[in-house]
C-alpha cells in the first residue's frame, strides 16, 4: 500500500510539473521558477538535531548552546542558498541517445554548459533509474553519459531527464525536470548462422555474365556531399530529375539482397536477428547490400547511412496488421 500511494503521488507530481513547465526545447537554461529544493535525509536529521539543541538550550538557559544552535542554523541556510545557486543558470545544450542493439545497455549523452565564472560541482543527471554526476568548469561545456537499461527491439521514448545537485554539504537537494522529446532506437540483436545470400542470378565469387572486368554499375542514389561530379547522372538531371549519383561495385564483389520472405523461421524476432546479422557482416566486408521487407524495399548501397537505414527498418518493423511501439 505505501508503494502504491508513492507511485500515485509521483505520477500526479509528474503531471503537475509537465503542465507547469510544458515541453522543453534545447538548448535550455535553468531558470529560478523551475528549480525545486528540499532537505535530504541528512538535512532532515540535521534539522531535528538543531531542534533538540534549541530545546536543551532554552530549558537550561545555556547561552553557548543557543549560540551554537543559531550558528549551525545559519550554516544550513547558507548551504541551501549555495545548493540552489549551483543549479541555477546551468544549461542543457544537447541530449541524444545513440542507437543500440537489443539486450545491450544504452547510453544517454547530455551536454551541460556553464556560463558562470565559477565552476558548478557535482551536477547530477538521472534517467531510466540511473544517475551520474560531473563537475562543469567555469565558462565551459561537459558531456555526461547516463547508462540506460537494456531493452527489446523498437523505438523507446525517454519522456524526461532529471538534473539535480546536493553540493556543497548534502543537506539540501535542488532538482529540475527537463521534458524534451528523446527516442532510443533499439536494433534487433544480430545473430544467426545462415550464410549470406547474393543477388538473384549471381553466383558467389563470380562476375556477372558478360562483365568486362571493370567496375560494375549497381544503382542510382541521391547525391551526397563529397561525391565526384563525374559520377553524377547528368542526363537524368537534365530531364529535371533530382541530382543522382551512379553507384559502382568493384569487379567480383557480391551484391547482397536480404529478403525477409526467404527466411522460413516462424519466429519473427529470429528472422529479424538473422537479417541484422547479415547487414552487420556485409557492412564490415564493405559489400553493397539491400533489404526487402513486406511493404518496404531499401535499394543496394553501403556505408554507415545504409547500415543505419537497414537496421532502423528492422527495429521498427511490424507484420501487417500489427502496430509497433
Amino acid at each position: 500500500m505505501p508503494g502504491t500511494w508513492r507511485r500515485f503521488l509521483d505520477a500526479r507530481f509528474r503531471a503537475w510539473v509537465l503542465r507547469r513547465q510544458g515541453e522543453d526545447q534545447l538548448p535550455l537554461t535553468l531558470e529560478r521558477r523551475r528549480i525545486y529544493i528540499l532537505p535530504t535525509r541528512v538535512g532532515v536529521a540535521f534539522g531535528v538535531l538543531l531542534f533538540l539543541m534549541l530545546l536543551a538550550g532554552l530549558n537550561y538557559g545555556n547561552s553557548l548552546a543557543l549560540f551554537l544552535t543559531f550558528l549551525l542554523a545559519g550554516f544550513a541556510l547558507v548551504g541551501m542558498q549555495l545548493c540552489h545557486s549551483n543549479l541555477l543558470g546551468a544549461a542543457l545544450l544537447a541530449a541524444r541517445a545513440p542507437p543500440v542493439f537489443a539486450e545491450a545497455p544504452g547510453t544517454l549523452e547530455l551536454t551541460l554548459g556553464n556560463l558562470a565564472s565559477q565552476p558548478r560541482l557535482q551536477l547530477e543527471g538521472a534517467a531510466d533509474a540511473a544517475a551520474a554526476a560531473i563537475d562543469v568548469p567555469a565558462s565551459a561545456e561537459q558531456r555526461l553519459e547516463l547508462p540506460l537499461a537494456p531493452r527489446a527491439r523498437g523505438a523507446w521514448n525517454l519522456e524526461r531527464v532529471k538534473l539535480a545537485t546536493a553540493h556543497p554539504f548534502g543537506l539540501f537537494r535542488a532538482w529540475t525536470w527537463v521534458h524534451t522529446p528523446l527516442q532510443l532506437l533499439v536494433y534487433p540483436k544480430p545473430q544467426g548462422t545462415l550464410p549470406m545470400p547474393a543477388a538473384p542470378g549471381r553466383r558467389p565469387g563470380k562476375l556477372a555474365e558478360g562483365s568486362s572486368g571493370a567496375d560494375e554499375w549497381l544503382t542510382l542514389r541521391p547525391f551526397r556531399e563529397g561525391d565526384s561530379p563525374r559520377q553524377v547522372d547528368w542526363k537524368a538531371y537534365a530531364r529535371e530529375a533530382p541530382l543522382l549519383v551512379k553507384e559502382y561495385a568493384p569487379p567480383g564483389s557480391q551484391l547482397r539482397i536480404f529478403e525477409y520472405e526467404r527466411l522460413s523461421d516462424p519466429d519473427l524476432e529470429a528472422r529479424l536477428s538473422q537479417l541484422a546479422r547479415w547487414v552487420v557482416d556485409a557492412e564490415a566486408r564493405g559489400e553493397p547490400y539491400g533489404l526487402t521487407l513486406p511493404g518496404l524495399r531499401i535499394a543496394p548501397d553501403h556505408g554507415p547511412e545504409q547500415r543505419h537505414r537497414c537496421l532502423m527498418a528492422l527495429a521498427l518493423f511490424a507484420p501487417p496488421g500489427q502496430a509497433r511501439v
